[in-house]
C-alpha cells in the first residue's frame, strides 16, 4: 500500500511509523518515503526521533541507500558515543557492503567487550552464511548455544545447516531440542520425521512414522505430516514383507490405508493433484 505522504501531517506520519515498529513491520520503502518527507522536522519528534533513525536504519539498509544509513549512523553516534548497539550498525552496514572482514572484526570487538551480546554473535553466524562458510558457521551456532541454550530460532538454524551438509543424526539431535521447547508445535515434529524419514532404515522409518503421527495428532489439517506418513508406512510395508513380521506389517497396513483415504479425503477440497502433493513431497525429502 503506497501513502500520499505530502498530504499527512508529522504526527500522522509519527503515529504511523510508531505502529508499525511496534507490530514489528519493515515496511522499508514507505519508511524511506516517509525519510524523505520529515527529515527536516527531525527535532519535532523528540526523544523518539532516535528509535525513528533506528528504523530508518533498517529501510535503509533494506532498500541499499547506504549513505541515509551511515547518515543515521552518525547522528546516533555522536548522541551515544561508545554504544555497543550502534557499533552494531556499522557492523550491519558494512555487511550489506558485502565488507565481510570488516564487519566481523568490529563483531569481534563487541564481542570481547560483552560477551553476553547476543545479537552480535547472531550476526556473526550470518556473516559467515553469506560468505558460503557453512562449517564455520555451524562452529560459530554451536559456540553460541553453549550460552544461550534456550534460544528456539538458533535451535531451528542449526538444525536447517546440519542438513545442508548432510549431518542428519545431529539435525535430528536440534529437532528433538526443539520439540522439548515447543511440544505442542507440529511443524516441529514434522520436520523431526522428515529428517528420520530421510536417514532411512527401519529404526528410523518407525520413529519417523512415531513424529508424522504426533504432528497429525496436533494439526490433522498438516498435509505433508499426512503425505509422509503414507510414504513411510509404504517403506515399512516392504520391510515386514519381506521379514515375516505379520503382526507389524498389519498394524503398519491399516495406518497406510487410513493416511491414503485422509489424504483422497482432503485433497477433494484441494485444487492440488494428490499425485503432485506426494511427488513434492518425495523431492524435498
Amino acid at each position: 500500500m503506497s501513502y500520499n505522504y505530502e498530504d499527512m501531517t508529522v504526527n500522522e506520519i509519527k503515529d504511523l511509523l510508531r505502529q508499525w515498529r511496534e507490530s514489528n513491520e519493515r515496511r522499508s520503502e514507505d519508511v524511506m518515503e516517509f525519510w524523505m518527507a520529515i527529515m527536516e522536522d527531525l527535532d519535532k519528534f523528540g526523544n523518539e526521533k532516535y528509535v525513528l533513525l533506528e528504523q530508518v536504519i533498517y529501510a535503509a539498509l533494506d532498500t541499499h541507500q547506504y549513505g541515509i544509513a551511515s547518515m543515521c549512523i552518525v547522528i546516533l553516534h555522536e548522541k551515544f558515543p561508545g554504544s555497543m548497539r550502534i557499533a552494531r550498525f556499522r557492523a550491519m552496514l558494512c555487511e550489506a557492503k558485502e565488507k565481510y572482514d570488516e564487519a566481523l572484526e568490529i563483531l569481534e570487538e563487541i564481542i570481547k567487550a560483552d560477551e553476553t551480546n547476543s545479537a552480535a554473535r547472531k550476526r556473526r553466524v550470518a556473516i559467515l552464511k553469506a560468505q558460503g562458510l557453512i562449517p564455520e558457521a555451524i562452529k560459530e551456532l554451536v559456540d553460541y548455544l553453549k550460552k544461550f541454550m534456550s534460544d528456539v530460532e538458533a535451535w531451528q538454524e542449526l538444525c536447517t545447516l546440519y542438513q545442508q551438509v548432510g549431518e542428519y543424526s545431529r539435525a535430528a539431535f536440534c529437532a528433538e531440542e526443539l520439540i522439548l521447547h515447543q511440544p505442542h508445535n507440529h511443524l516441529i515434529h514434522q520436520l523431526l520425521a522428515d529428517i528420520r524419514y530421510t536417514m532411512g532404515g527401519v529404526e528410523n522409518m518407525e520413529l519417523a512414522k512415531s513424529y508424522y503421527c504426533q504432528a497429525l495428532k496436533l494439526n490433522p489439517d498438516n498435509m505433508r505430516a499426512l503425505l509422509g506418513l503414507f510414504l513411510v508406512t509404504n517403506n515399512l510395508l516392504n520391510h515386514y514383507k519381506s521379514s515375516g513380521n505379520s503382526g507389524k506389517r498389519k498394524d503398519v497396513w491399516r495406518l497406510c490405508q487410513w493416511a491414503q483415504s485422509s489424504a483422497a479425503a482432503s485433497q477433494r477440497n484441494s485444487q492440488v493433484p494428490l499425485t503432485q502433493m506426494m511427488l513434492n513431497l518425495a523431492i524435498t525429502d
